[in-house]
């Protein structure tokens, strides 16, 4: 397999990098691209350096699979023209995952959807809504989804670097040493933030991405994508995506109305032989990181008066929540072409 990674010099690049190395992906040649500032930059590949091509000047011939991580925009350009030249694209932004020709894939739950690829594209989906989508397939299969309500506990990262160098400045005083904050917090001065909306360090914002309307981006995506993921257009999600002080790891609150009851045990059965999850008393996004799979806990039956089931999801945003995401899909088309 010749493979191509655009954007491969960025956050989630690099854990892509990673993860095809550490899973032997079959990889004849490798190429990687990047904006024209990170062109000629040396990466490594087994022992190997690979020079980083211009993504917009390059020739894409001979490209097999191409793993896209350089954003919404690039993507736009050339996903496209990528795909012209023969390549299967599995983008990670936000740019094609709403488009009814491109799937929207996490290969534990709607891996068929592969079958019907009609402009060379896939979509991976939105960290946040990775974490959640197997628990809630089961969940589905178990009693009927209805209705969700959730909150978010986002990770810094998931706002690029410039998230995580934001946190990491305000938990550090001028000689990088982590700060003891005074009680209320408030007495320390974390500097102006640019990155959020608030301080981050020492807090929680119930903002995370973008308003559009009412709701922010982030909002949007999660119900639409799971909408299309779960094949359930007209399921009812109420989200609020919030944003917290933690490097890696987003986690999710969830209040899964369904058409049949189910008890706890049931609950607990059907998350349990779910792919990709693993249930644990205590989900935690410090627990989760660098883990391949998501955990999931405080599994049990709502005590309201219709059923439902509630349950909390942590999951590695850079890894299921993006980069393991795409390369699985990425593994299943190697497959194909086998």
């Amino acid at each position: 397999m010749n493979i191509a990674i655009f954007g491969a010099t960025g956050q989630v690049g690099t854990v892509m990098r990673t993860i095809l190395e550490e899973r032997n992906f079959p990889v004849d040649n490798i190429r990687y691209f990047a904006s024209p500032k990170s062109a000629g930059k040396v990466l490594p590949w087994k022992g190997y350096e690979i020079t980083v091509e211009d993504a917009y000047s390059g020739n894409y011939g001979g490209i097999d699979i191409a793993l896209f991580s350089a954003g919404a925009s690039a993507s736009i350009e050339l996903a496209p023209k990528v795909a012209a030249q023969g390549a299967v694209v599995i983008d990670n932004s936000s740019a094609w995952r709403m488009d009814p020709d491109v799937p929207l894939v996490v290969p534990e739950v709607n891996g068929h959807a592969l079958s019907d690829m009609r402009k060379g594209i896939i979509a991976n989906p939105n960290c946040t809504t990775i974490v959640a989508m197997s628990a809630l397939k089961a969940l589905d299969g178990a009693g009927g989804l209805k209705k969700l309500v959730v909150s978010t506990y986002q990770a810094v990262s998931g706002a690029g670097l410039a998230g995580v160098t934001e946190l990491a400045q305000q938990l550090s005083d001028k000689e990088g040493q982590l700060m003891w904050l005074a009680y209320d917090g408030r007495s320390v001065d974390f500097g102006k933030p640019s990155a959020f909306a608030g301080p981050i360090a020492a807090n929680v914002l119930p903002i995370a991405g973008t308003l559009v309307d009412d709701e922010t981006n982030e909002e949007h995506k999660f119900r639409d994508e799971s909408r299309k993921i779960l094949e359930l257009p007209s399921l009812e999600v109420s989200v609020t995506c919030v944003r917290v002080p933690v490097f890696t790891g987003h986690s999710v609150s969830i209040y899964a109305e369904l058409d049949r009851e189910l008890s706890t045990s049931q609950a607990v059965a059907a998350i349990s032989v779910a792919p990709g999850v693993k249930v644990v008393d205590l989900p935690t996004p410090l627990d989760s990181a660098g883990r391949d799979f998501c955990l999931v806990g405080r599994i049990r039956k709502d005590l309201g008066s219709r059923p439902a089931v509630n349950f909390f999801v942590s999951g590695d945003n850079l890894r299921k929540g993006a980069a393991l995401n795409a390369i699985q899909i990425a593994e299943s088309i190697s497959a194909s072409m086998a």
